[in-house]
């Protein structure tokens, strides 16, 4: 119960911003009501009226005089909204650490809404990366339903959900509508729109959805579903090529392939099965080679370059078809290069930098780091040049995010290692230098998640075990948890709500695990042992094959 001279003193301190302060001796509640001109000006403010119980502002007042108060699972969540109500910021920040730390996915989607609503942002991103990761537990809680339209859309679409079966967003998203008919049917097209539909079994798509009465009585969605429709027969008829955004599978729809041999000479792709835990060999490659790069554009790897001996550098493109399960030769690169970088953009692949044809009097001796970027069209065939790089670089991590390409360090024209991030924007065709690397990097892995870039990896003792991330919005770095063993050369790639890095070696040491980050956790796991015959030299994210 809150004594009378607390009651006078927080009563003085309410009127000081303005708001109205209440108190219920029954049943020890408070109203905080914010309706009057704040220190004189002239504005009103929409009357908002905010309950808490007595206890809370009791630990607000304790922490008033003695700036200490003590945080525990019970009166978390009320001392934060009262904390960032009264402006005690310091009060709503250690809350929302403490939140963190007990973030699961029973609470997560609370959290959520907790947290969007009084602007915590760390606790905000965490809890979004755990709703992405458990999809298929909180869609059937009650505050899944009770989203407000706006995140359910944001979730629903997005890349990294989590779910084996698209018929549990389509599903999610019905029974979202259902649960308030009258107000919600009119969102419906909306929320069609980021499922992908034309991934549903086509007897599913059939007999479920095109006969849905919701459906069926709004036009925009019946014309969605239609179209759902044609592409389905398009992704049957032409072997799952389809680039609609109804077709495109989630990140969690992908599988992972690795590209290595028993020695730095890559000969085999293999499969990676995530839940067996398994490395499983498919195919040969028909040119061995190193120094390489590969990259993924929807169901098909492209390994690029290379050199298939001390002399010899290669043009050659070669595409393994998942689907298929085949190989074929694409046109050739415009120049021959090895230690260079590769990413997709806007369904083209870019190769960036590298060295090309041996110079000097040794065999062994490269170029100077190559300046030179390409662009590849498959579905033309064709490769052109782009606009060049700010710096050249070889043994670069490139990838690409928010419609851009980024190379981090790598050997720079005058053989140091080069400390900038590069940045090429395929509308205005230049590289701009946004940002430095925390530390000079060659050597390095990169993958993205969401906005965020994980450089992990490199050649110097701190870096080898180190990770960082970098916001491809606000060019800011955050150190992450250290990967588990030093790795120079190791690969990388994202796949779900999670990032997977695997090879590498230290000195002598190879590193012989495939490892897991799980950014809700900030750490990282082994997932199971790499054969020692084999040296990874390349991984990389396909799209899976599409349902029938």
């Amino acid at each position: 119960m809150l004594c009378l001279q607390n009651y006078i003193i927080f009563s003085a301190f309410m009127l000081r911003f303005g708001m109205l302060f209440v108190y219920c001796a029954d049943t020890d509640h408070i109203t905080v009501q914010n309706n009057v001109s704040q220190l004189g000006q002239q504005r009103l403010f929409k009357p908002q009226q905010h309950r808490y119980y007595g206890s809370v502002l009791e630990l607000l007042l304790d922490y008033a005089y003695s700036s200490r108060v003590i945080i525990n699972e019970e009166n978390a969540e009320s001392l934060l909204e009262a904390g960032d109500m009264l402006e005690f910021q310091d009060i709503r920040d250690a809350c929302a650490e403490f939140l963190e730390k007990n973030l699961h996915p029973s609470n997560c989607l609370g959290m959520l809404l907790l947290s969007d609503a009084h602007q915590c942002t760390q606790l905000f991103q965490l809890s979004w990366s755990m709703c992405l990761s458990n999809f298929p537990a909180i869609c059937k809680t009650e505050e899944f339903l009770q989203l407000p339209k706006d995140m359910l859309v944001q979730l629903l679409a997005h890349e990294e959900l989590e779910t084996e079966d698209e018929r549990l967003v389509y599903e999610s998203a019905l029974n979202w509508v259902n649960y308030d008919l009258e107000r919600r049917h009119c969102h419906l097209p909306e929320l069609l729109r980021t499922v992908r539909l034309a991934l549903l079994p086509a007897i599913f798509l059939m007999e479920n959805v095109s006969t849905e009465e919701l459906i069926i009585a709004q036009a925009k969605s019946k014309e969605l579903v239609d179209e759902a429709i044609r592409c389905k027969l398009r992704i049957l008829q032409n072997d799952g090529v389809v680039n609609s955004p109804c077709a495109r599978p989630r990140k969690t729809s992908h599988a992972l392939f690795l590209l290595g041999g028993p020695t730095f000479m890559c000969d085999k792709l293999y499969l990676v099965d995530q839940k067996a835990k398994e490395i499983i060999p498919k195919a040969d490659i028909p040119s061995p080679r190193k120094e390489f790069s590969a990259c993924a554009i929807g169901c098909k790897v492209y390994v690029t370059g290379g050199r298939g001996s001390e002399n010899g550098v290669s043009k050659d493109v070669w595409v393994y078809d998942t689907l298929h399960e085949e190989w074929s030769k694409a046109a050739p690169m415009l120049i021959a290069r090895f230690g260079h970088g590769s990413a997709e953009l806007r369904h083209c692949l870019y190769v960036v930098g590298g060295h090309t044809a041996a110079t000097g009097c040794l065999p062994a001796s490269p170029s100077v780091s190559l300046k030179q970027v390409e662009q590849f069209d498959p579905v033309a065939n064709k490769w052109s040049m782009v606009a060049p790089l700010r710096e050249g670089v070889s043994n670069a991590a490139v990838v690409s995010v928010k419609l851009k390409l980024f190379a981090f360090g790598g050997t720079s024209v005058a053989h140091d290692k080069l400390p900038k991030v590069q940045c090429y924007d395929p509308s205005e065709n230049r590289w701009a230098v946004p940002a430095s690397c925390p530390q000079p990097w060659r050597y390095t892995a990169a993958a993205v998640l969401g906005n965020q870039i994980f450089v992990m990896g490199g050649d110097t003792e701190f870096s080898a075990c180190s990770a960082y991330k970098f916001s491809s919005e606000t060019y800011q770095w955050t150190k992450v948890g250290d990967v588990t063993a030093k790795r120079m050369s190791c690969q990388a790639v994202a796949s779900g709500n999670k990032l997977y890095v695997v090879g590498g070696y230290f000195g002598t040491q190879r590193c012989k695990t495939l490892d897991c980050y799980d950014p809700t956790l900030d750490a990282w796991n082994s997932i199971t042992t790499v054969p020692y015959s084999l040296i990874p030299t390349a991984f990389v994210s396909t799209w899976k094959h599409l349902p029938a």
